[in-house]
């Protein structure tokens, strides 16, 4: 399995994860003029834009660790840009992030709920 691969093997285990919690997916790879957005998904009236991070080794630390200061700058404008183009204000929205680690009897998972916030870039 290539790398690509594994990350889109990732980002299905990571929606499939979401579900089972009752998460509704609404977009996967959203692509604007600021980057992308992994997975867009919906709770309740609350928005969640999900950064998934997939490895095939090392530990769980590392793949959330590589969420840093500048992904999340690009996640805060990219979802604004989502905001404006296609959802009503009224919904409140949080940043997640989802890690996974390949392991051969599955995913091990891990899922940062608020993981940061916009107005602290």
């Amino acid at each position: 399995m290539g790398i690509h691969e594994l990350g889109a093997a990732g980002e299905e285990a990571a929606c499939a994860f979401l579900r089972r919690r009752g998460y509704r997916i609404i977009e996967r790879n959203y692509r604007c003029p600021f980057g992308e957005l992994d997975v867009i998904a919906a709770k309740g009236k609350e928005l969640v834009f999900c950064e998934v991070k997939t490895r095939r080794g090392g530990d769980i630390e590392e793949a959330l660790g590589a969420v840093d200061e500048r992904r999340r700058k690009r996640m805060a404008q990219a979802a604004s840009y989502y905001l404006a183009e296609k959802a009503s204000s009224s919904r409140g929205c949080r940043f997640d992030v989802i890690a996974l680690l390949k392991a051969e009897s599955g995913w091990r998972i891990v899922h940062v709920r608020d993981a940061f916030e916009a107005g602290d870039l």
